[in-house]
């Protein structure tokens, strides 16, 4: 029997949502990170991964961790574990997708590294949702941790090198 597209069996249903939505959210992010002029003249620190990185990097975090959403839905069919990962990977997605809005659209790293802490706080929550249902899905949202983690350590240097700053 070929996989189906029950959204609440482990057929395909649930890859396909969960990899729609990771590229809505890489869209949405990649639309609102402007890398121009005003990015460039930011005094940024030597450690600063070069901007090469940044896409191959979220690539495969977002493939990570569309990967572990499937993992933790498929392993429990119980609609309140369902619900709490549901709500969980929304408001990841949400604070994701701020941040480069707040960041890059609004030019305010100093309210995008507010807003960052939120993000991190949001991949901890990840891992906590999804450790009981699957430990594979919440080891695999580790290197989203990291990530984040060092853009916060990233975003605070930019913060002290040029702030403070103004509302665009």
């Amino acid at each position: 029997m070929s996989p189906t597209l029950d959204l609440t069996g482990n057929g395909w249903g649930p890859v396909l949502v969960a990899s729609g939505v990771a590229i809505l959210v890489a869209l949405a992010g990649g639309i609102l990170t402007d890398t121009g002029a005003w990015y460039r003249s930011l005094r940024r620190p030597s450690w600063k991964p070069p901007d090469w990185a940044f896409g191959p990097v979220w690539t495969v975090i977002f493939a990570l961790t569309a990967t572990s959403a499937v993992l933790a839905w498929n392993a429990d069919a119980e609609w309140g574990s369902r619900a709490a990962l549901l709500a969980a990977y929304a408001i990841n997605a949400v604070l994701n997708v701020a941040w480069s809005g707040l960041f890059f659209t609004l030019r305010r790293p100093d309210w995008a590294l507010v807003e960052l802490v939120l993000l991190w706080l949001s991949i901890v929550g990840l891992i906590l949702v999804t450790t009981p249902l699957s430990v594979t899905a919440a080891l695999l949202l580790v290197p989203y941790l990291a990530w984040v983690g060092t853009a916060g350590f990233l975003n605070r240097a930019i913060v002290r090198l040029n702030g403070p700053f103004r509302s665009a």
